[in-house]
């Protein structure tokens, strides 16, 4: 059995510099449904795939295994209060926001985002205290920007090599 303590598994975990994206869905009733998520990941070129972990205490998560649809929005580098809105529990995180719903998954996507991707709901997997959602990818759109990084506890930038 490990002894890793939690502050250690985090702090090493934190030391890999991560995209910031926003999950969306939409719910049976057409609530809008959002949360800024970092363990997002592309999966496979052939079918096109990504996946998204989802703590299973989130409130999209019950929303996902039900509508089986989401959308990701990776953001740009000046969409660092998107990312704060989302990580909230703030109950109307679309409140005044610019955003459109994607026409493949009928999910909002937002603007200024640096890229999105749509996806159905192809697996979902155990992992934890998450789930692992795999999304067969059905649209995506791509924008000019840089990203946002997230790197031990704090937003960051993309220095030009």
């Amino acid at each position: 059995m490990s002894t890793l303590s939690k502050d250690d598994f985090k702090a090493a975990m934190g030391s890999f510099a991560a995209g910031v994206t926003v999950l969306t869905t939409v719910d049976a009733d057409r609530n809008l449904w959002g949360m800024t998520a970092t363990a997002f990941s592309s999966l496979s070129l052939e079918p096109p795939l990504c996946l998204v972990c989802v703590d299973h205490r989130a409130g999209c998560h019950a929303v996902l295994e039900a509508t089986r649809h989401f959308a990701i929005n990776m953001l740009s580098g000046e969409q660092q209060e998107l990312s704060n809105r989302f990580a909230s529990r703030s109950p109307d995180k679309f409140a005044g926001l610019a955003y459109a719903l994607g026409d493949a998954s009928g999910c909002p996507l937002l603007a200024g985002a640096l890229a999105t991707v749509e996806c159905v709901v192809r697996d979902v997997f155990a992992g934890g205290d998450h789930s692992i959602f795999v999304g067969s990818v059905i649209a995506a759109t791509v924008n000019e920007g840089t990203p946002l990084a997230y790197w031990r506890g704090k937003y960051s930038g993309l220095a030009s090599l």
